[in-house]
């Protein structure tokens, strides 16, 4: 996967934008001219908290500060295998943004919801984060939730996050750089997620594209 890492700030809004993609862990892979991405739809309107992952394996505890929230909507699809992925994934997306506000590219969470080159990605994109300053507070909504199961080990995940609520935050002054909503606000992102032999769904490769219009209003 092509990597990329976090520019330092000439412009302050440019960089809280490109800062509010590690939201959901991305890299951001620009417009491609990718616009038909498998299971890139519409999902339901039921809005619902963070879903629980599966109960029997040991996890790690993440716990987001009080300014920030992650909501996912329509998470669940009542296959029990799916909303098994669907959990990992959105307590990966926890993880990213605890680590990012934490601005620890060491939290153990990130190691236990990523692997290969997808871990190496976020490690990077943490660290890049916290070395300009910044952490993430505010609202995070993620939605439009596919899956494409491969096989009993592997499959693919599209979902889309609405940044316009969430803003980039000086670390130091505590001044949040709240930016214009607009179509680069909306984030699709495309994965790929393995079990591993614990039977967590760790994500092995993930991309993402702003203003895509499968996430768009």
């Amino acid at each position: 996967m092509k990597r990329r890492h976090l520019p330092v700030a000439v412009a302050l809004a440019a960089t809280a934008a490109v800062l509010l993609t590690a939201c959901g862990g991305g890299k951001d892979e620009g417009s491609k001219g990718n616009d038909k991405i498998a299971g890139a739809g519409t999902g339901g309107s039921t809005t619902s908290a963070s879903p629980s992952a599966d109960g029997t394996v040991d996890r790690p505890k993440i716990s987001l500060p009080s300014d920030l929230t992650d909501t996912f909507e329509s998470w669940k699809t009542g296959d029990a295998k799916k909303d098994a992925i669907l959990g990992d994934v959105a307590q990966r997306i926890d993880a990213t943004n605890y680590a990012i506000t934490q601005g620890d590219a060491d939290e153990p969470a990130l190691s236990f919801y990523y692997s290969g080159t997808a871990l190496a990605d976020a490690k990077d994109w943490v660290q890049s984060i916290a070395k300009d300053g910044y952490t993430i507070t505010g609202a995070n909504r993620y939605y439009n939730a596919k899956i494409d199961v491969f096989d009993s080990a592997s499959a693919g995940v599209v979902y889309c996050e609405d940044q316009g609520k969430a803003y980039a935050e000086d670390r130091k002054s505590k001044k949040v750089h709240k930016t214009e909503v607009t179509n680069k606000s909306y984030v699709l992102y495309s994965t790929r997620v393995e079990k591993n032999k614990q039977g967590v769904w760790q994500t092995t490769k993930l991309t993402s594209q702003r203003g895509h219009k499968s996430c768009t209003p």
